[in-house]
């Protein structure tokens, strides 16, 4: 349990926090690129500040703070010209420096535009995902992980979650709760829309059973499986963050990977999905929003682009749970295990209220990891630099961890996207991916049912605390 103040400290992620100047110290990714072709500006909240991501057109990007200094016009509606971003009330224009180039209505000898500036940040591309730099000089460089720098197809997924970084984050360090809510509150869910005529008691080895017309369900897939005991969890801190070790019930250590190998948790809002396959990554808004990137990267298939460009690599945004007009659960938001988590991280409230729960020994990670946070703090209140920031280019080229490539290195690596065409049923959760132009037409092409695309919207989840 933490105090009030503790709590505190690993949520708070504005200027001048303990947290939010750990964040700072990190590139966070803001944007897809491609997202600017159809939108050249984008409204960004990143760490308490609002600023505005654009591109101009000569295709330099910038980052500027919202509101144009003259009349605080938002430069959401911003022009983009040759060498900057136009303001759309009096047309005064600024480069992606933020230094004010031209006012149109001075005199054209005023010394006025020198005089302003508006606060700007650096930004840079990098595996088609846009990154921002909102810390101290002298700046790091992007790291480049892997999955940001490796051949393959790549597409990302994103949603807006109404609560605070870390309760998100904490969830990666959490494998008990796969066991539950990813398998016995997921059946629960296919028995609610008529999918499973029994979701399984918790005695552990009772089959599912399947409803007599699951080849005409439209979903994802799995085997009528066990639900998936763990029988052992551990977890050691590596150089990047955390690795967890899981062993479910019938798996030997000597040749289970999510044991021998272990999934990797990068320090400070990385879940890397192991050989290679991509990331979740939980990027603070604020201290109530979470801006939650899934970046896929997986092998190029016959019909399929391995050198896309960052303009063509697909977007998708992920429909979030809720409830209906008379608070009742939209059920089939909740079909898919992002759905699921989204539940469990919203409705704790929009900050976890850490001073009241009630912790066991199944939470070691957790506090493990609130533990590393606090080290990487302490680190920057020194004055030096936390892990996984990188200045020489020479250990730059490709951060390659020791696990990628492996067969099977880490758990949860069969599919990103949540089609199994190879397996035999088709009742399954699946994954976000399944929301994805690639992972759509993926099951398209192998004769696997296709979601229906679900509603869009729903009200926000009833919370157990005002945070």
């Amino acid at each position: 349990m933490l105090t009030k103040e503790q709590n505190d400290r690993l949520t708070k992620v504005g200027p001048g926090t303990p947290m939010g100047e750990l964040m700072r110290r990190y590139w966070q990714p803001i944007a897809a690129y491609a997202e600017l072709s159809e939108n050249p500006t984008k409204a960004i909240r990143l760490l308490g500040e609002d600023l505005v991501l654009f591109k101009d057109r000569s295709g330099t990007l910038g980052l500027l703070e919202a509101s144009c200094a003259h009349r605080r016009v938002h430069l959401l509606y911003g022009i983009p010209e040759d060498n900057g971003l136009r303001c759309p009330y009096h047309g005064w224009l600024y480069d992606s420096s933020g230094q004010c180039l031209e006012m149109p209505a001075e005199a054209p000898e005023s010394t006025f535009p020198s005089r302003v500036q508006l606060k700007a940040y650096p930004v840079e591309e990098l595996g088609g995902l846009v990154f921002a730099y909102l810390g101290p000089k002298p700046v790091p460089l992007v790291p480049r992980w892997g999955p940001f720098v490796r051949e393959g197809v790549r597409d990302i997924g994103w949603a807006i979650v109404g609560c605070n970084w870390l309760q998100v984050q904490e969830n990666s360090l959490d494998p008990m709760h796969g066991e539950f809510l990813h398998r016995y509150f997921s059946n629960y869910v296919l028995e609610r829309q008529g999918f499973l005529k029994d979701r399984g008691t918790l005695a552990h080895g009772r089959d599912y059973v399947v409803a007599e017309d699951a080849d005409k369900i439209e979903g994802g897939w799995r085997d009528p499986a066990k639900i998936a005991h763990h029988t052992k969890v551990g977890f050691t801190i590596f150089e990047h963050g955390i690795l967890k070790h899981r062993l479910i019930q019938g798996e030997d250590e000597a040749t289970s990977p999510s044991w021998r190998i272990g999934h990797p948790i990068l320090i400070p809002n990385y879940e890397h999905g192991g050989g290679g396959g991509g990331f979740q990554i939980r990027v603070p808004m604020d201290d109530t929003h979470t801006y939650y990137i899934w970046y896929n990267v997986r092998d190029a298939v016959d019909h399929e682009d391995a050198h896309q460009a960052p303009e063509d690599i697909p977007v998708y945004r992920t429909p979030m749970p809720g409830v209906d007009e008379n608070g009742i659960p939209i059920w089939e938001l909740f079909d898919n295990n992002s759905g699921q988590d989204h539940m469990a991280w919203q409705s704790q409230g929009p900050v976890t209220q850490r001073f009241l729960e009630k912790l066991g020994q199944s939470d070691v990670g957790v506090i493990m990891f609130r533990r590393l946070l606090n080290e990487q703090m302490d680190i920057v209140e020194d004055g030096g630099d936390p892990m996984n920031v990188f200045r020489d280019p020479a250990k730059n080229q490709e951060i390659i961890l020791h696990f990628d490539g492996e067969e099977g290195g880490a758990a949860n690596n069969e599919d990103v996207y949540g089609y199994g065409g190879s397996r035999s049923t088709k009742v399954s959760t699946g994954s976000a991916g399944k929301y994805s132009p690639i992972g759509r037409e993926r099951a398209r092409l192998a004769g696997s049912p296709i979601p229906p695309t679900p509603r869009p919207f729903a009200r926000d989840i009833p919370t157990n605390s005002p945070g």
